[in-house]
């Protein structure tokens, strides 16, 4: 779905006019309006704004251009109910709830993430326990959080 006809359901499904969007995002309702029939774009801060104030994700409301990967542990974010938030309600995309939430990490260290991963994925191929390590941990090594 294109952000303009993302926009429009929102709005309609939330018992919002033109107008009342316009107020609660601090624009004019003739901005809402070019939303609307796809001939502007809201800009960051105004996306930002209607993230809240739908309770999606930017993602979301772009009409989910891009697949969002936990950037901890590497699990699909396929749904907005699986991505993490921030301490005041924003969502951050970078992270599923399980690996981030309200402000904290769940693993400490990659190692922390390895070890719950041995102990809770199957291991359909029977790999000893240190080639899993090895797997787990190379799979890790690519996501930005363990990067930094």
């Amino acid at each position: 779905m294109e952000i303009k006809d993302m926009l429009r359901t929102l709005r309609e499904k939330n018992g919002l006019t033109q107008e009342q969007l316009a107020q609660r995002v601090l624009v004019s309702r003739q901005a809402v309006s070019r939303w609307e029939t796809g001939e502007t774009q809201p800009n960051t801060d105004t996306l930002k704004l209607l993230s809240r104030e739908f309770d999606v994700s930017i993602n979301t409301l772009l009409g989910a251009p891009r697949q969002l990967f936990c950037q901890c542990c590497g699990m699909p974010l396929y749904d907005d109910a699986v991505i993490s938030r921030e301490t005041d309600g924003a969502f951050n995309e970078d992270y599923c709830k399980w690996c981030y939430s309200e402000g904290k990490f769940a693993y400490a260290t990659k190692a922390a993430l390895v070890d719950f991963l041995i102990a809770h994925m199957p291991n359909q191929e029977s790999l000893p326990e240190e080639e899993r390590r090895k797997l787990y941990d190379g799979q890790l090594s690519q996501l930005k959080h363990w990067q930094e």
